[in-house]
């Protein structure tokens, strides 16, 4: 690889991570919020190893210039013989996408291609609040539906935000939240499906509120987790959106 080359991936590179993790929030789509700091910390480097890169280029063509001899085997100091496969421009595309395309955030596409994250078991649950409805994230209900021996969930409003998802055979949807560990590679789905008049569109952000639709027998694995919509809302995607937390407040 030509220094040339190497200079451009490494500004390019540097350019493009400041762009999604300094001016905007284009890194959110594939990572977490703590991870930003690094992301920066990453552009500046390269952004700095880019440019001495290029200073140092340059310092070789002026000793070329001005002190480089020739050799008897037609050879001259100051060149650079090194050389990389071709195919490292391919490493170009995805320095230039950081710029000028970023990739759609984890969705309803992905969702629906994976099965529900397994939640974890419970032996206790404290008393749940009197609030109604009662703000609850997609995991707690699940725990609740499927574990909570006391039917503590049974009869209480709730309400629960995520995206949507649709599945096969309609009437029904999945409310959704994508929950990553690290980055997009590790994300894992929670889903609760929904009976309602009508399918949202795929992807969109929506606000909750409804009961447990009954079947099995709560409090066990025969539980279906699903809920009937009492009202269906359109929101923003959240700043939390690859959390699997508390719906906000509405009004």
């Amino acid at each position: 690889m030509r220094r040339p080359l190497q200079v451009t991936l490494l500004v390019l590179s540097g350019l493009g991570l400041l762009h999604s993790a300094l001016f905007t929030d284009v890194c959110l789509r594939y990572v977490k919020p703590g991870m930003r700091p690094l992301l920066i910390a990453s552009g500046f480097v390269l952004l700095v190893l880019g440019i001495a890169e290029a200073a140092a280029r340059e310092g070789t063509k002026g000793h070329g210039r001005h002190g480089g001899h020739a050799h008897g085997d037609g050879s001259a100091h100051g060149h650079d013989h090194s050389a990389v496969p071709r195919v490292a421009w391919l490493l170009l595309l995805p320095a230039l996408s950081l710029l000028f395309y970023a990739p759609p955030a984890l969705g309803a596409y992905t969702a629906s291609r994976q099965p529900a994250k397994v939640v974890a078991a419970q032996d206790s649950f404290d008393p749940l609040p009197k609030t109604s409805p009662l703000p609850i994230t997609l995991t707690d209900f699940t725990t609740r539906v499927q574990q909570d021996r006391t039917l503590a969930i049974k009869g209480r409003t709730v309400r629960m935000s995520g995206l949507v998802t649709p599945v096969a055979g309609g009437g029904s949807w999945n409310l959704t939240r994508i929950i990553i560990s690290c980055c997009a590679a590790d994300a894992q789905s929670v889903k609760v499906r929904i009976y309602s008049n009508g399918v949202p569109p795929a992807n969109t952000w929506v606000s909750v509120t409804g009961n447990w639709h009954p079947g099995g027998k709560l409090g066990t694995r025969s539980a279906p987790v699903a809920l009937d919509a009492e009202t269906v809302k359109k929101i923003q995607r959240p700043s939390n959106g690859y959390q699997d937390a508390l719906p906000f407040p509405s009004g």
